[in-house]
């Protein structure tokens, strides 16, 4: 294992990314994928948007709509969802919020430009 990446650490000392206003991502990094717990706050949207990481991911926590490509679905705690690279899609955000994990290859290297905010408790678990 590189020498970068952590072997262990709680969610809670991971300094989350800002992705936008009202959503955030403590993301863990390895050499070849990128695995993110991602809170969003409630009645918030995700802009249509797409990039070239194959992206899986599952709900936690909470509710959201999430459109990929021409498909759409309201996900809840349990409910998966597999996003191809350069596939457009976004999410609408339920009353509660939502929490998610999201897995994404290669690395979102993108993120590491991104502001990062002090460690604090995370919305789940």
């Amino acid at each position: 294992m590189s020498a970068k990446v952590k072997t262990f650490e709680p969610l809670r000392n991971i300094r989350p990314h800002a992705l936008r206003e009202g959503i955030t991502a403590r993301a863990v990094e390895g050499e070849r994928m990128t695995m993110a717990v991602v809170d969003l706050d409630p009645n918030i949207s995700m802009p249509e948007h797409h990039h070239e990481n194959e992206q899986l991911g599952f709900v936690i926590a909470g509710s959201m709509t999430m459109f990929i490509g021409d498909e759409q679905s309201e996900l809840r705690p349990g409910d998966t969802y597999a996003i191809p690279s350069d596939v457009p899609h976004h999410v609408v955000v339920g009353p509660d919020g939502c929490s998610v994990v999201d897995v994404f290859a290669p690395v979102r290297e993108d993120w590491k430009k991104l502001e990062r905010l002090d460690p604090s408790r995370p919305s789940w678990p």
